[in-house]
């Protein structure tokens, strides 16, 4: 059979059908019924008094350089999937359901079924659906073997078991859930330092970093569900701060009322990764805390009187936890103080 003319533009539609019959045997006995057409269905039965919807939209953003540099890409489809999932979870909301966009100058089936594995991955272990997605591509506007990839969740929470913050007051205390790595976000100064300043490659190693470089920086970003629903069910929870782009600096004073203000203590061990990191890049004490998460993924906020609650929460479900701060009065214009 002659190229098609389409195909001798750069797009191979009968590649783009071949990605989809990949996914498609992927998602079979997941619990969705037909994927590949352009939406997808979900039966909402809940017995919530007063449900309400919570949806987000992210990315992977730069880390995918480094999936690029070692032809890994089973793992970015999970950090999608739980960055994603952690965004929606600040307002105690439970994922649904979820959507991925994949875009390539040229699409390759293979890389493609590595993808949405680790999509797939993510979502069984977040226990929700894949429903659908977007595999598009687009000759001449992304580099050769490179792509982008994007995620779409919608969650569910009762009205009433909304986390918002409001009831946040002087006195209540700072729990710090331990991350995996850089998570997803960092990763253009991460690749500056290790790459440009230092002239390393994905397989280096370098003392006190048990890994390459390149399998530190792809440790895959984790999903709190897990903790931070147990502790909503029990109404343990008053607010909570996803540490990702804006770090500590930026994502903690997004859930406080205007009149109070966060004092962090820097009590839990730091990963060796960002210490070598910010001392190899030369970034200060402030930049470090809105450029990385620093060790601390996701910030509870709780009240003290439930601290031995929550204590017993986390224990059974043999969570890592720090107290790393309390509430404070606000003074002037900052709204976090980090010691």
């Amino acid at each position: 059979m002659a190229k098609s003319v389409y195909a001798k533009a750069g797009v191979d539609i009968d590649k783009g059908n071949e990605a989809v019959k990949k996914i498609k045997a992927m998602v079979k006995g997941l619990g969705v019924k037909e994927i590949g057409k352009f939406s997808g269905f979900f039966p909402l039965k809940q017995d919530l008094e007063h449900p309400v919807l919570v949806s987000s939209a992210d990315g992977v953003g730069t880390k995918l350089k480094i999936a690029f540099l070692m032809g890994k890409h089973n793992t970015v489809g999970q950090d999608l999937v739980n960055h994603c999932v952690n965004d929606i979870l600040v307002y105690g909301a439970k994922p649904l359901f979820f959507l991925d966009y994949i875009a390539a100058g040229k699409v390759k089936p293979d890389t493609v079924s590595d993808i949405v594995s680790g999509i797939l991955e993510g979502c069984v272990e977040n226990d929700f659906v894949l429903l659908g997605g977007e595999t598009a591509e687009m000759p001449g506007f992304y580099k050769k073997n490179e792509y982008d990839l994007a995620g779409f969740i919608v969650g569910l929470v009762d009205k009433k078991k909304i986390v918002d913050g409001k009831k946040i007051k002087k006195g209540d205390l700072l729990v710090g859930l331990p991350s995996t790595g850089l998570h997803t976000n960092g990763y253009s100064l991460a690749r500056h330092i290790f790459f440009k300043k230092l002239k390393l490659k994905v397989d280096s190693l370098v003392e006190g970093l048990p890994r390459s470089i390149g399998e530190e920086l792809l440790a895959v970003h984790r999903s709190y569900l897990k903790p931070a629903v147990e502790l909503v069910n029990r109404d343990l929870i008053k607010g909570m701060a996803h540490i990702t782009g804006g770090g500590f600096i930026d994502n903690i004073p997004r859930t406080l009322p205007e009149n109070t203000a966060v004092q962090v203590e820097r009590i839990w061990p730091v990963p060796e990764i960002f210490n070598f990191l910010c001392d190899a890049g030369k970034v200060g004490e402030q930049e470090r805390y809105r450029v990385f998460n620093m060790g601390i993924g996701m910030v509870l906020i709780i009240d003290s009187e439930d601290l031995s609650k929550v204590e017993k929460t986390l224990n059974s479900l043999d969570e890592k936890y720090y107290l790393i701060g309390q509430v404070v009065e606000k003074k002037g214009k900052a709204q976090i103080k980090i010691n």
